[in-house]
């Protein structure tokens, strides 16, 4: 019996080599225009990618390293969920009130137009050095691509389904539950993943000028000041391949488990 199952069980591996090649594809297209480049620099302003990934290795059992990655992931951590509430709470009370919408857009159009990165020099004469202007600036930075991503799908919600919500005796409450909120939640999945975008960048920056003395953004900043160029080359790879690992594959798992009517079947790959 067991072996009839295993007989029967569906080969997975064309499915993962299928979504993962164009990966593999990007990261050794990446690779090679970095070997090349060292071919014809030299070593000590562009090392080869053997000495940069022996770096990155390296790094990963350097326990300062390790606790500077740890830090620069709980400010994310703690910025950019605070923004995706935030962000989609406004996003969806805009739906329901015309006068907040007009508001609400208005100052988007105005404070998206000002680099995150800029805020932290006053972050800084105003609440000192730490983590939390650098948490601000992340949260600042996610804000808008959530917002506005929830604000569109209001927009866009279907009218038979809110008269017919009226017609039943429904409230503002319960037409933003039960309307509103299911009609929005792919916008939401969509905002959060760009917002991520947004608050990575934004962490590695403002941890470059942010006066802190760890993080991922003052490790590449202090190897740059010191000229240390394999481990600028290493903190670009393991920044980027983070990025990758949570967008990809945490970010894009949670959006299949929240969106899996969308995936059955295989509709939408």
């Amino acid at each position: 019996m067991n072996k009839d199952k295993a007989n029967n069980r569906p080969n997975r591996w064309p499915l993962i080599w299928k979504k993962t090649w164009p990966f593999v594809a990007a990261v050794a297209t990446l690779f090679s225009i970095w070997q090349i480049a060292s071919l014809f620099l030299p070593s000590f302003i562009l090392p080869g990618v053997p000495v940069g990934l022996r770096r990155v290795a390296k790094n990963f059992i350097d326990p300062n390293y390790l606790q500077g990655l740890e830090l620069s992931l709980i400010r994310l951590i703690v910025g950019y969920p605070i923004a995706c509430f935030i962000g989609a709470l406004l996003g969806l009370l805009a739906g329901i009130s015309r006068r907040f919408a007009v508001y609400l857009r208005s100052m988007i159009a105005i404070l998206q137009s000002i680099p995150p990165i800029t805020w932290v020099p006053f972050l800084v004469l105003l609440i000192g050095f730490g983590n939390t202007p650098i948490i601000i600036v992340i949260t600042i930075a996610s804000f808008f691509p959530m917002a506005l991503s929830v604000m569109n799908a209001t927009e866009g919600v279907n009218r038979t389904h809110l008269e017919i919500a009226r017609v039943f005796g429904a409230n503002k409450r319960e037409i933003l539950r039960r309307v509103y909120l299911p009609e929005a939640l792919p916008s939401v999945v969509t905002g959060a993943q760009v917002s991520f975008g947004n608050a990575w960048r934004s962490l590695i920056a403002s941890e470059m000028v942010g006066g802190v003395s760890s993080g991922l953004g003052f490790t590449i900043s202090y190897a740059g000041d010191v000229a240390d160029m394999p481990q600028v080359l290493a903190s670009i790879v393991i920044i980027g391949g983070i990025a990758m690992l949570l967008d990809h594959i945490v970010l894009e798992k949670i959006k299949r488990k929240i969106l899996h009517w969308r995936y059955i079947g295989g509709g939408e790959q």
